[in-house]
């Protein structure tokens, strides 16, 4: 979207970013020009093919804002209009037609239609009759404070205090590093064979004012330090101890990586050396680091007080390793560093104790006596996560855990192919894709949900890989209309292919498919990831988020040019 387009309207863009639109349209390049211009400016944009369809999406949905075509099948415009207000008179409705006919402008008034947009459509136009429509949500809003002055002061109150412990928290999660956001890890061991890790992360703070950290951080292609850091009791005390150390670490890796000399016994040295006149007499913190070399198969570690890292084998024998350091206190003197060889771990899990010190749901034991059989049956972070939560009653602590699985998924390839970077062949690989599904099960839905994640993939591989076409640079050619002109004319210079391997792995009773797409593109900086999970109504497309919701994972390589996303049968 432009941004001269958006500018002027400051005033009303906040409130605008927090609403969810229908867009009902029967033309589907008019709904690509809609998300082009609309991803950016609302919250949530939900699309109806035509009227009968666009009233069910009212009813099922949450919806702010309406925008509506009036030529379409099924119902027309105003027809949908009369059956939303039956139920709703005061939604705001935007009418798009390029009828004149007095006989429609006078039945859409009657039924309070609250803008029309003229076609054909223009950018500018739709964002003035969303931003004039949003001012009048905006006015009816505040005559609703007016009426009770008291209790909207006390909910401005709530919302400043709200905001500050967004800030606090935004403040926590740029303290926290990690490298890894849907990111894999590839290796080639010493032996040779080339593995996958894939990393995940659960950190789920049980107030704003967290006293767990994590960072997890690259070194490079083949070291990984994970750090885990949980300040011992509760409140701001020990959120603020937590913070100082986890970020001083961060700040000593990166001075260390500059220098290209990553040393784990002068990180630990210094960082207890900095952060000891800070501590309070009777305070400690529970601490762990980790420095995993794929390479050479060796894990090291000091663990000050942390509960029992979880490693599974290739017998699916579970692997523990205790900490081999007391809590770490002001008066700490000395630690120790232990090793451990991994080249037969396949899984581990790290974790602080808010994971293990919940009591389960039927109020008989806490849930430490369950850890070890979840996480021999969970293959994902995911399957982990689904059990944990399943077992507990209420999460009573903050709750931080590392989720890692090394696969060695090429021996266990189903078939793969490689398509031309065309428009012909994105529909090519689309009908592979769906007929290699349907050789694997009958499940409907799943089938749906593996199209959607590779529809939404394989056309980044194509148009922002191959092609290199940015983000900005497609919304203005849809814009203009030449979307796909230029497609064609980009392809005819471009002979960079896309790979794409199905892959299947049982586990227990259980089967996963992997699917790999490959382009031959320059790739992205994967870390922006990060922000835009973080602020998605800044993010220009939301194709990553629809490929995360319809999949267990999706795993970009270092380079960006590779992603992998995982289902279950």
């Amino acid at each position: 979207m432009p941004k001269h387009l958006i500018d002027t309207h400051d005033s009303a863009l906040e409130y605008v970013q927090s609403l969810t639109l229908l867009c009902v349209e029967d033309n589907k390049t008019t709904q690509i020009l809609y998300k082009s211009i609309f991803e950016d400016v609302v919250q949530d944009i939900i699309f109806a093919d035509n009227g009968e369809e666009g009233y069910q999406k009212y009813l099922e949905n949450d919806i702010d804002l309406i925008i509506s075509d009036y030529d379409m099948p099924v119902l027309n415009g105003i027809e949908m209009c009369e059956k939303i207000r039956q139920e709703d008179k005061n939604i705001p409705i935007i009418l798009v037609t390029a009828i004149k006919d007095m006989g429609v402008i006078v039945k859409a008034l009657q039924l309070q239609v609250n803008n029309f947009i003229q076609k054909p459509i223009q950018s500018s136009e739709v964002i003035e009759a969303v931003v004039y429509v949003s001012k009048l949500l905006i006015a009816n809003k505040y005559l609703e404070k007016l009426r009770d002055k008291k209790l909207t002061e006390l909910e401005e109150k709530d919302k400043y205090s709200n905001y500050q412990e967004d800030l606090a928290f935004q403040k926590e999660l740029n303290i926290l590093r990690n490298d890894f956001y849907y990111q894999m890890i590839e290796c080639v061991a010493c032996d040779g064979n080339g593995h996958h890790f894939l990393v995940d992360f659960l950190y789920q703070p049980l107030d704003t004012i967290s006293g767990d950290a994590y960072s997890a951080r690259k070194l490079d292609n083949n070291k990984t330090f994970f750090l885990i850091v949980d300040g011992m009791g509760k409140g701001l005390s020990a959120s603020l101890t937590t913070m100082i150390i986890t970020s001083y670490i961060n700040h000593l890796i990166d001075k260390m990586q500059e220098s290209n000399s990553f040393d784990l016994n002068r990180l630990i040295s210094e960082s207890i050396e900095y952060i000891q006149p800070i501590l309070l007499d009777e305070e400690a913190i529970a601490i762990e680091y980790i420095l995993i070399d794929c390479n050479t198969d060796v894990l090291e570690y000091a663990k000050f007080a942390m509960p029992v890292t979880l490693m599974q084998n290739i017998k699916n024998e579970i692997v523990k390793i205790k900490s081999n350091n007391p809590p770490l206190s002001k008066y700490t003197p000395n630690f120790s560093i232990s090793k451990v060889d991994t080249k037969d771990i396949t899984k581990f899990l790290f974790y602080s104790d808010g994971v293990v010190e919940n009591d389960i749901k039927d109020g008989d034991g806490v849930y430490v006596e369950y850890i070890e059989d979840d996480f021999l049956n969970s293959f994902t972070r995911e399957d982990f996560k689904k059990k944990l939560f399943e077992k507990i009653d209420t999460q009573e602590d903050d709750i931080t855990l590392i989720f890692m699985n090394k696969l060695n998924f090429h021996e266990t390839k189903l078939t793969a192919s490689t398509f031309k970077s065309s428009l012909e062949d994105v529909d090519l690989a689309g009908e592979w894709y769906a007929n290699e599904w349907e050789k694997l099960t009958q499940d409907a839905k799943l089938i749906y949900n593996t199209s959607v994640v590779f529809t939404e993939l394989y056309m980044n591989a194509y148009e922002h890989g191959n092609l290199g076409l940015t983000a900005q640079a497609k919304h203005q050619l849809l814009e203009d209309d030449i979307y796909f002109d230029t497609l064609l004319e980009k392809e005819k210079d471009c002979s960079k292919t896309i790979t794409v391997s199905i892959n299947k792995i049982e586990y227990n009773l259980d089967t996963y498919i992997i699917t790999y797409i490959t382009d031959e593109g320059d790739g992205f900086d994967t870390h922006i990831l990060s922000t835009i999970f973080r602020n998605s109504r800044a993010f220009n497309g939301r194709g990553v988020f629809v490929s995360r919701a319809s999949s267990l994972g999706i795993y970009y390589n270092s380079k960006g040019n590779s992603v992998l996303y995982l289902h279950k049968i």
